[in-house]
């Protein structure tokens, strides 16, 4: 019955597509071979360039969509090509080449810097595809893109060089085959298209009108033809790394080092295996973490650069998250559970070890995607002592285990995808086993109008009797995207059972949701705004198991931005009286919930022009509820200063504050304890850069937390969702401390090989000193251990290519 609505979706929906990628007006020229390649200097000087077509005639992207550029802006574009790599050169006119803004950054990041960049698609989809960029400073950056979505994780090795001249300024870049992915035909037409910002100007230019009406950009590209004869070469990549660590808390320090190594190799013209040979993640970033006092766990975001670059694929109907991988233990059977009266615990790892992983995955000239992930981490131990013998046993906590998916991916009409992925976790030994399969689709009519997106999805967990076998959800939405209009009107339930929390992330099932959105939007600037938005939303909720009504949310906001980069904005939001079955932690079939108080929300923000050198980024929200003298409040705000071209520091204040917010504490006997307790916290976070050049910078990246909960009140839930009071129940209060600094300085030596020294500082402290001020909480978290970690780490980028030319 599914596979049949599923066919029918396509049937009526994805008619060929006459888009405006094939009309006739597409822009085309055709590419040049040459003999000798251009010096990569940004001096366009070389005779490569001479008999090279034009790409000229750029059109505003933004903001004044399909206006023809002025000639004193005007933008000239070549493209050659050799049996090596494409060239391109750039030559963008400015009447002010002395007022170009040229703020440097590191690589893949935006700044207050004009940009030219290409966008490269060899199979010519409209949906997937490379992204290349150069800033006037010289700064790179690069991406993969898929559905408009781009990917600036994925990164490549190639030239490029910037230089201002009295005319404007030009670019020249190199890009290898090995960089791209296209197939082996005598004749080949790829879409292109380019892009230029001008930052002093608030502009962006393309040299193929991208309509902002319908459709999505990447549907716009124009055609270079005529190359000829150029063949894949091998795409096979080594990163050799080497990483010394030392550690030192508490008075005591540990040395650690590493070798390993990264590996791409391209299995076909389309298809590239990543692999990573005993992997190093010394270096990551810290964990924004908070104090968590809810029902859920928190979620942090991946900042592995394996499990970031390249997963597109992997990401599809939000089954993957990776941080799974490598986490905290499972510890299904409770190892504490297990001790005698004269055992202990001396030592349980926080993490499980990864020993290694793959990705493998491409998409095929028909449009079909295929990716494969597997992953493999440790047996991990826990070390039990007995205090009366003396003697000591391991139990295993979290098995050797095997991370699975399997994707397939059709795009069509370049505009709609449908997907097949399935995740699995084997697990060896008692522990338990789990997989997830899921069809995900989003479909368009053919002139990009009308759309349904949805999936439908099932869970299977064995050996775990604390969670049933089959869970399955559904969701589907019509919606219309066009001109000025949207909207959106949908469906989706989880059933109780649905769980695919081994692999994926899912806070809570057993739900059921009618929603619809809806949105406005200027596609001109007019007089006094570059642009200006109105959306609204709605959703009536109810537990699917039962089917008893929840609650409801409705919502609307609006957003614009002036002429002089004042960008502002606000939203205004209403939940009625929720019955919520997640906060009294019994399981949401168990029929015990919190009636939540009806809430009516406020959020206002701003954000200053950024091409100033004092940019300034606020917000503020607050919130009322109609029992319990409920209230909470908060706002943040982020000063940005620009000292030079090379030195910028941003800090971030936020603060939020909760008076007589109520939440479970505790169970006794047969009472769930909830507690009234005003709850605050402050975040101050500083980030700042300095970049010696285009290839070596030093960067900061310092987090304070602290959040604080002092109990006033306790009472005994109801059957009815309301709450008795209790006047015997105490518990402790909670002053929660989170502080990192990072410190790390990146030289990129050669091409795609860096040299990267890293530091941190880190302390954490959880008491019950509530009642501190800032001041004197600082005090008490300084006499705290700190944990200093200083790493250097050498990657080294080898192409097979130019080592087999050595050999």
């Amino acid at each position: 019955m599914f596979k049949k609505i599923i066919f029918s979706l396509i049937t009526v929906l994805a008619i060929p597509n006459l888009s405006a990628q094939y009309k006739e007006n597409r822009k085309k020229i055709k590419t040049t071979r040459v003999d000798k390649a251009p010096k990569i200097d940004g001096i366009l000087n070389d005779k490569a360039w001479v008999n090279a077509e034009l790409c000229t005639d750029f059109v505003t992207l933004r903001p004044d969509n399909g206006k023809l550029v002025s000639k004193e802006y005007q933008t000239i574009v070549k493209v050659i090509y050799d049996d090596e790599a494409i060239y391109i050169s750039a030559q963008m006119n400015d009447p002010d080449p002395e007022g170009i803004p040229q703020e440097y950054t590191t690589r893949d990041n935006f700044s207050q810097a004009d940009f030219f960049l290409v966008t490269i698609n060899p199979n010519d989809d409209g949906q997937n595809p490379f992204q290349f960029l150069v800033q006037a400073t010289g700064n790179q950056g690069d991406a993969k893109v898929s559905n408009g979505d781009e990917d600036f994780n994925w990164s490549a090795v190639w030239q490029s060089a910037a230089k201002i001249t009295e005319k404007g300024w030009n670019v020249e870049m190199k890009i290898p085959y090995r960089a791209l992915r296209f197939a082996n035909r005598p004749v080949q037409s790829w879409g292109f298209n380019f892009h230029r910002r001008l930052e002093k100007l608030n502009t962006q230019h393309t040299w193929t009108h991208i309509n902002n009406a319908v459709g999505r950009w990447t549907q716009y590209d124009g055609l270079i033809e005529d190359f000829r004869d150029i063949k894949p070469p091998t795409r096979l990549n080594f990163y050799p790394y080497a990483s010394a660590t030392a550690n030192t808390f508490e008075g005591h320090t540990d040395y650690d080092w590493s070798v390993g190594m990264d590996i791409k190799y391209g299995l076909t013209e389309n298809f590239t295996l990543d692999a990573t040979l005993i992997p190093d993640f010394s270096q990551v970033g810290f964990d924004d973490v908070e104090l968590n006092l809810g029902p859920f766990e928190q979620q942090f975001t991946e900042q592995r650069q394996f499990f970031t670059e390249g997963t597109e694929l992997f990401n599809k109907a939000n089954l993957f998250y990776s941080r799974r991988i490598g986490s905290s233990p499972i510890d299904q059977f409770n190892v504490e559970s297990t001790l005698s009266a004269d055992e202990e615990i001396t030592d349980y790892p926080g993490k499980v070890t990864m020993l290694n992983a793959i990705k493998v995955s491409g998409r095929t000239k028909s449009g079909l995607g295929i990716g494969f992930f597997n992953a493999i981490t440790e047996k991990t131990t826990a070390t039990i002592k007995n205090n009366a013998t003396g003697d000591t046993r391991k139990e295993v906590i979290d098995p050797f285990t095997n991370y699975n998916i399997l994707v397939l991916d059709q795009q069509f009409n370049q505009n709609s995808t449908v997907t097949l992925i399935n995740t699995n976790v084997t697990r060896d030994g008692k522990f338990r086993d789990a997989n997830v399969t899921a069809l995900d689709w989003h479909i368009e009519t053919k002139d990009s109008k009308y759309n349904a997106d949805g999936s439908v999805k099932m869970s299977n967990i064995s050996d775990d009797i604390n969670n049933p076998n089959t869970g399955y959800t559904f969701d589907n939405s019509f919606g219309y995207n066009s001109g000025h209009w949207n909207w959106e009107l949908g469906y989706n339930f989880e059933n109780k059972d649905f769980n695919p929390n081994d692999l994926g992330i899912l806070f809570s099932n057993n739900e059921q949701t009618i929603y619809g959105n809806s949105g406005w939007k200027t596609l001109q600037p007019t007089k006094r705004f570059n642009n200006y938005n109105f959306s609204f939303y709605n959703q009536v909720n109810f537990q699917h198991f039962s089917g008893i009504y929840t609650g409801y949310n409705t919502g609307f906001g609006a957003s614009a931005q002036t002429r002089n980069r004042f960008t502002f904005g606000g939203n205004l939001n209403y939940n009625a009286e929720e019955k919520d079955y997640f906060e009294p932690r019994q399981g949401s079939t168990s029929g015990i919930y919190f009636l939540q108080p009806e809430r009516k929300n406020i959020n206002l923000w701003i954000s200053t022009n950024s091409q100033k050198k004092l940019e300034v980024n606020a917000d503020f929200y607050y919130s009322a509820y109609n029992n319990y003298n409920k209230a909470a409040y908060g706002f943040s705000i982020a000063p940005r200063y620009r000292f030079t071209n090379q030195f910028s520091l941003q800090y971030q204040l936020n603060y939020n504050k909760k008076n007589n917010d109520l939440g479970y504490v505790d169970k006794v006997n047969t009472n769930i304890i909830f507690g009234k307790r005003d709850r605050k916290n402050y975040t101050n976070t500083i980030a700042g850069k300095y970049s010696f050049s285009t290839n070596s910078s030093l960067s900061l990246s310092f987090r304070h937390y602290w959040g604080a909960v002092n109990y006033n009140d306790y009472f005994n839930l109801n059957t009815n969702g309301g709450l008795d009071s209790n006047s015997t129940y105490t518990s402790e209060n909670v002053n929660f401390n989170s502080w990192n600094l990072d410190l790390n300085y990146i030289w990129q030596f050669a091409p795609g090989s860096q040299l990267i020294a890293f530091y941190r500082n880190a302390i954490f402290n959880e008491d019950t000193n509530a009642d501190l001020n800032f001041s004197k909480n600082l005090d008490n978290l300084f006499e705290e251990s700190q944990r200093h970690t200083f790493s250097l780490r050498l990657v080294y980028f080898i192409d097979y290519n130019k080592l087999k030319n050595i050999f």
